[in-house]
């Protein structure tokens, strides 16, 4: 697992943003796993900027989101549902029967997880998965100890991913749980890219890619993984060794 290092943010969405667009004109019936969070707004700008300059569709393509709050209905202002169709499924072309985000406010969310996962099965797996890394180096919300063989289920989110995520509730409290895709079901996408940017991501990317492959570094099993690429700007990559980058 290499890591690819530009500049800054804006240079690591744009990079990021043309390998999934040349997936998609490659295959246009891609399928799709993207993340949420503040990391990948600049792709999801650049490939809406794709789209409606007309160089770009995204009719044919699936698309999975990784998580989603349990509690929350998909209106929620803070929920994964708004989230994308505001920064990204709203201002594309993207078909609503192609588009999936797990249902945290579903009756019965084991079963929901299991949809899930059927859905993705159904869909012949993932082409594509985009994911950002958390500071405690989580992937989705797989927190530090999830286990590698784990595919979709309800987590409890640690403290530390509250507090990063208060700021979106009121009275700065996040939900306890989630439902995220698990870590053996993003390990069996085709390609995975992993984007990271800041000084605060700097202690996780390391120890993803330089420490050993453990369960305490959700992001570490990418190492196994025959397909992975980072990309980071300079502030990520601050703590890496010279000979894992280029």
């Amino acid at each position: 697992m290499r890591a690819h290092v530009v500049p800054d943010y804006e240079a690591m969405s744009a990079a990021v943003a043309d390998v999934v667009a040349q997936s998609l004109a490659e295959e246009p019936s891609s399928v799709l796993m993207l993340p949420t969070g503040t990391t990948p707004l600049g792709m999801y700008r650049r490939l809406v900027e794709m789209h409606r300059s007309g160089d770009l569709s995204f009719a044919g393509a699936t698309f999975f989101n990784l998580d989603e709050y349990l509690g929350l209905p998909p209106d929620h202002p803070a929920s994964y549902h708004v989230y994308m169709k505001e920064n990204f499924y709203g201002l594309i072309d993207a078909d609503p029967a192609r588009v999936f985000v797990p249902d945290g406010a579903a009756p019965d969310p084991e079963a929901e997880c299991e949809r899930y996962e059927s859905a993705i099965k159904e869909a012949g797996g993932i082409d594509v998965c985009v994911l950002g890394i958390g500071r405690n180096g989580h992937i989705g919300f797989n927190e530090p100890g999830a286990p590698f063989d784990s595919r979709t289920r309800v987590v409890r989110l640690s403290e530390s991913t509250r507090k990063v995520n208060a700021a979106d509730f009121e009275a700065d409290r996040a939900p306890e749980c989630a439902i995220t895709v698990g870590m053996a079901t993003i390990c069996e996408s085709r390609e995975v890219l992993l984007l990271a940017s800041g000084t605060n991501k700097a202690g996780a990317v390391a120890a993803a890619v330089e420490g050993e492959v453990s369960e305490s570094v959700p992001a570490s099993m990418l190492k196994t993984h025959p397909n992975a690429r980072l990309f980071l700007d300079e502030d990520a990559a601050s703590d890496l060794g010279q000979g894992v980058v280029g």
